[in-house]
C-alpha cells in the first residue's frame, strides 16, 4: 500500500526551484570548501590520487545523493512530507517495533552534526583570509564566534525576510564556483577520466591507505539528507531539477580543483586549499565574502531543521517537553530556545576545541553516516513491506548498506581525531530518547483501563447528589484512553474514591498524534447526552497542538449544533448569558514505591523523572490555564505488588 500523494506537493515551478537552492543545499553545496583538501591532506599529490579522490565523489554523489535521495526517497514521502521522522510514521503502521530505533538514532545524530556543521562550515570560509592577508589563528576563532553568536541570536527574530535571499545567493554561490572551477578544467580535461569507476576502486583497494580517504571522501555528501527532510518545503519537483544543476556546479569544482592539484604533482598541499588556490587574484576576496554567506546560509537551514526536528520528536513524544515559539509567519518556521543555545554552545565549543577546520575534520561524518544508514534501513523496510518489491528492497539494501557500511568502517578511524564528540553527543541524545521511549512503555504496559459503561449510572447519581459538593460545572479530564468504551482507571479513582467530584458535564479528553503530517480532526462520542463526552482529537506530528485552543473551538461548534449549553447554571450568571466554567485535571502516574521492579527499569524511571524536572509541564504544553486547574498524581504499579511479612505477636 502506498501513501505517497503528488497532490500534497508543491508543482514544479522557477520560484520552487530557486527556494530549495536556499533551504536545501547549503551544507552539501558549500562542501568543495573543504572535501578535496581533506582528501589530499598530507599526502604526495599524485595521478593515482587525485583521479581516484574524483572518481570516489562523483560516484558517491550518483549513488547515495541521486539514487538513494533524489530518486528513492523522494518516492517515500509521508503526504508531501520527509524526514526521518515521517519515514518512521510510514512503516511503523507495519507493527515492527524495531523501526523506532532507526528513527531515533537517526534523530540523535542529525542533532549532533548541528554541532559541528556550522563551525566547519563558517570557519572553512573565514580561512580564506590567509590568502589575501596573514590572519592568526586566535584572530579567524574571535570572527568565526562573532559570526555564529549573531547567527544565533537572530533565530529569535525568525528569518522571513532574509529567507527570501536565500535563494538567489546560493544560485550565485553555485554559478560562482562552476566558473572558477571550470577555468583549470577547461586546461586539463585529462581529470574527466575520472569518471571511470576503475579510479575508485584503485584508490581503495590498491594505493597505501587509500581506503581511510573514504572518511574524506564522504565529506560531499553530507547534507543530502536535507534534501529529503525539506521535502515538504519545496516538493519533490523542484528539488530534482533544481539538483541536476547543483551537481553540475559541484563537479565543475571538485574537477577543477583536480585539474589545478594534477599541476602540482610530487608536492604536498602545505596548508594550501585548493577551492581558493584555483580563484584568480581579483575575484579572490569576492569569492572569501559569497562563501562567508553560503555558509552562513548552510548554517541557518541546518539550526531551521534541527528545531523541525526536535519538534517532530516532541509530537511522538521521543523529546522533553519543551517551548516553542514561532518568530514569524513564514509557514512551519518554528523557534526552539532551549535548543537554540545548546547548539550555540556546542558550536562555539567545537571552535574552541578544534580550532581548524582541518583538525574539525575528524570530528564531521561519523554521526551522520549513521543517520545515513539509518535512514537505508527505513527506507528498505518500506519498500519492501509497502511497495511489495521485495527484488528492489534487497537490491537497495546490497547497494546502500555496503557503500555507507564502508563510509562508516572508514570514518571509524577519525574517532580518536575528534569523532569522539559528535559520537558522545549523539549517545546523550539517543539515551534521553530512549529512556521516554522505555518509560512511556512501562505506563502503557501498566496503565489500566476499566470499561465505562459500568459507571454511567454511578455518574448519573453522582451529578444528581446535591449533597457533594460541586466541584465544576465543566470538569475536563485528559485521558490516556482512546476509545469511549473504556477509560483509565485513575480517572474513575479521581472521580469517585479520592474525593468526589461532582460536576454538570464531564469531559474526557484524548489527543492522539497520527501519522498523517497535518492532520486536525477530532470526534465527539456522547457517553451521556448533555452531561457526559468523550473527545478524541486527532493531531499529525507537524500540526500546532495547542490544545486548550482547540477544545474551546469543538465546545462551541457543539453549543452551535444544540449538544451541549455553555451557558453557566447559577442563576445570577445564567440570566446575563455568562458562560459556565471550566476545571481541567491532569493526573500524574509514579511509580509506587510498593513495586518490585529491576534494577534496569529503577534506573530508567529516576531518569524519567530527572528529565520531566527540566522539561515543560502538561499544561504548559498544551496551553491549559493554571488559574483553573488541579494536578494529581496517583501510584501505579509497574511490576509486582513487594512481598512483605509481617507477624502479630500474642499478647
Amino acid at each position: 500500500m502506498a501513501t505517497t500523494n503528488d497532490k500534497h506537493l508543491p508543482s514544479l515551478s522557477a520560484a520552487g526551484v530557486l527556494i530549495s537552492l536556499g533551504i536545501i543545499y547549503g551544507d552539501i553545496g558549500t562542501s568543495p570548501i573543504y572535501t578535496f583538501r581533506f582528501i589530499v591532506g598530507e599526502h604526495v599529490i599524485t595521478e593515482e590520487l587525485i583521479f581516484g579522490g574524483l572518481s570516489c565523489v562523483f560516484w558517491t554523489l550518483t549513488l547515495i545523493t541521486t539514487i538513494k535521495y533524489v530518486y528513492f526517497a523522494l518516492n517515500a514521502d509521508n503526504r508531501g512530507e520527509g524526514g526521518i521522522f515521517a519515514l518512521y510514521a510510514l512503516v511503523r503502521r507495519y507493527k515492527a517495533k524495531w523501526v523506532i530505533y532507526p528513527a531515533i538514532i537517526g534523530c540523535a545524530t542529525l542533532i549532533s552534526d548541528g554541532f559541528i556543521t556550522p563551525a566547519i562550515s563558517v570557519t572553512s570560509a573565514i580561512e580564506g583570509l590567509r590568502l589575501l592577508h596573514p590572519v592568526s589563528l586566535n584572530t579567524i576563532i574571535t570572527i568565526v564566534i562573532i559570526i555564529l553568536v549573531a547567527l544565533f541570536l537572530f533565530q529569535q527574530f525568525g528569518s522571513g525576510v532574509v529567507g527570501k535571499t536565500f535563494g538567489p545567493v546560493m544560485l550565485a554561490w553555485f554559478l560562482y564556483i562552476a566558473i572558477i572551477g571550470a577555468i583549470p578544467l577547461v586546461q586539463n580535461l585529462e581529470v574527466l577520466k575520472a569518471l571511470n569507476p576503475v579510479y575508485a576502486f584503485n584508490l581503495l583497494v590498491k594505493y597505501p591507505g587509500g581506503f581511510w580517504i573514504l572518511g574524506a571522501v564522504f565529506l560531499c555528501t553530507t547534507g543530502a539528507e536535507a534534501m529529503y527532510s525539506d521535502l515538504g518545503h519545496v516538493g519533490k519537483a523542484n528539488i530534482r531539477v533544481s539538483w541536476i544543476f547543483v551537481k553540475v556546479a559541484l563537479l565543475i569544482s571538485y574537477f577543477g580543483q583536480g585539474a589545478w592539484l594534477l599541476e602540482h604533482r610530487g608536492s604536498t598541499l602545505n596548508g594550501k586549499i585548493p577551492f581558493f588556490e584555483i580563484m584568480p587574484g581579483g575575484l579572490l576576496i569576492f569569492g572569501i565574502i559569497i562563501a562567508t554567506f553560503a555558509t552562513i546560509i548552510a548554517s541557518q537551514a541546518l539550526i531551521s531543521g534541527t528545531f523541525t526536528l526536535v519538534n517532530e520528536a516532541m509530537k511522538l513524544k521521543l523529546w522533553p517537553a519543551t517551548r516553542v515559539r514561532y518568530p514569524s509567519q513564514v509557514k512551519g518556521q518554528i523557534y526552539v530556545p532551549a535548543v537554540n543555545w545548546i547548539l550555540m554552545v556546542g558550536c562555539i565549543l567545537v571552535v574552541l576545541i578544534f580550532k581548524e577546520t582541518r583538525r574539525m575534520e575528524g570530528a564531521y561524518g561519523l554521526a551522520i553516516t549513521f543517520d545515513m544508514l539509518m535512514t537505508s534501513s527505513l527506507l528498505v523496510f518500506y519498500f519492501a513491506v509497502s511497495r511489495k518489491s521485495t527484488v528492489r528492497a534487497i537490491g537497495m539494501g546490497l547497494l546502500f548498506f555496503s557503500i555507507e557500511g564502508a563510509f562508516l568502517v572508514s570514518n571509524l578511524s577519525k574517532f580518536s581525531h575528534g569523532g569522539w564528540f559528535t559520537f558522545m553527543i549523539a549517545s546523550l541524545f539517543f539515551l534521553m530518547m530512549f529512556i521516554l521511549l522505555r518509560a512511556r512503555r512501562l505506563r502503557e504496559l501498566h496503565t489500566e483501563f476499566v470499561d465505562l459503561k459500568h459507571y454511567v449510572g454511578m455518574i448519573q447519581d453522582l451529578q444528581s447528589d446535591n449533597t457533594v459538593p460541586k466541584e465544576a460545572t465543566n470538569l475536563v479530564y485528559l485521558a490516556v484512553a482512546d476509545s469511549k468504551r473504556y477509560i483509565d482507571s485513575n480517572i474513575i479513582y479521581s472521580i469517585f474514591k479520592k474525593r468526589p467530584k461532582r460536576a454538570d458535564i464531564y469531559w474526557f479528553l484524548h489527543v492522539d498524534t497520527v501519522d498523517s503530517p497535518f492532520t486536525s480532526k477530532y470526534s465527539v462520542d456522547t457517553i451521556i447526552p448533555k452531561k457526559c463526552f468523550f473527545i478524541r482529537m486527532r493531531l499529525g506530528f507537524k500540526t500546532d497542538h495547542r490544545v486548550n485552543l482547540l477544545f474551546n473551538k469543538i465546545i462551541h461548534e457543539m453549543a452551535d449544533a444544540g449538544e451541549i449549553d455553555l451557558v453557566s447554571p447559577y442563576p445570577s450568571l445564567h440570566k446575563y448569558s455568562m458562560m459556565g466554567d471550566f476545571k481541567f485535571v491532569i493526573i500524574h502516574s509514579w511509580a509506587s514505591s510498593d513495586s518490585e521492579i529491576s534494577s534496569f527499569d529503577r534506573v530508567i524511571i529516576q531518569g524519567y523523572r530527572l528529565l520531566k524536572q527540566h522539561s515543560l509541564s502538561t499544561e504548559e504544553l498544551y496551553g491549559i490555564e493554571a488559574a483553573n486547574l488541579e494536578i494529581e498524581k496517583v501510584p501505579i504499579q509497574v511490576g509486582p505488588v513487594a512481598k512483605v511479612k509481617i507477624k502479630r505477636e500474642k499478647d
